[in-house]
């Protein structure tokens, strides 16, 4: 007698073995940007918890918001220092078809201007009308923003046009949990 596997179960079978094929590699660049006492606990490859893969603490006197987009992840810092929820993040693409350019996330240190709600939407994307739905957005650099998308805009890459994508869910946290006119954000070097 033979075995006939469902179709349905063939591709998530297929997937699953893809995504942890996916699992065993390493992210190249992290090693350089963690101190010897991070070496301790490497982050993983891939991992739920992000908060993995930054470290529990820095160095600071004010709420912090930062973004890694080598490792793909955002932390929130507390005054103290003391990593309070972290998450994962898609920064800025290499390179955006309808730009025609690369339109990475600005690098360096900024401030949160302008807050919004759950109906926040892009005035530029798509182009040329706009009108993307950007909920939850934190804007700190001209038109780039920390804003929540859906899960499956979010993940092990950058794909924005320079926002900073968050789970929703992460984003609302970060409005109104942590944020405020004036939070530091800081993005770090690709």
């Amino acid at each position: 007698m033979q075995y006939k596997i469902p179709l349905g179960r063939l591709c998530v079978l297929s997937i699953l073995s893809v995504l942890l094929l996916s699992c065993a590699t390493t992210n190249s660049g992290w090693l350089e940007r963690y101190s010897s006492n991070d070496l301790a606990n490497p982050p993983p490859a891939f991992n739920s918890n992000y908060s993995m893969r930054i470290p529990d603490r820095i160095t600071t006197n004010e709420s912090v918001v930062v973004v890694d987009p080598r490792v793909h992840v955002w932390g929130a810092y507390s005054a103290n220092g003391d990593l309070e929820k972290a998450g994962i993040a898609s920064a800025g693409s290499d390179y955006c078809r309808d730009l025609g350019r690369r339109c990475h996330t600005r690098v360096g240190t900024f401030r949160v201007f302008s807050l919004g709600g759950p109906g926040c939407i892009s005035h530029i994307f798509p182009i040329p009308r706009g009108g993307a739905p950007m909920p939850y957005c934190m804007y700190f650099n001209t038109g780039q923003a920390l804003h929540g998308v859906p899960d499956y805009e979010v993940g092990e890459g950058n794909f924005s046009h320079g926002c900073v994508r968050l789970r929703v869910i992460d984003a609302e946290w970060l409005r109104y949990n942590f944020v405020h006119i004036g939070t530091k954000v800081i993005i770090q070097p690709y």
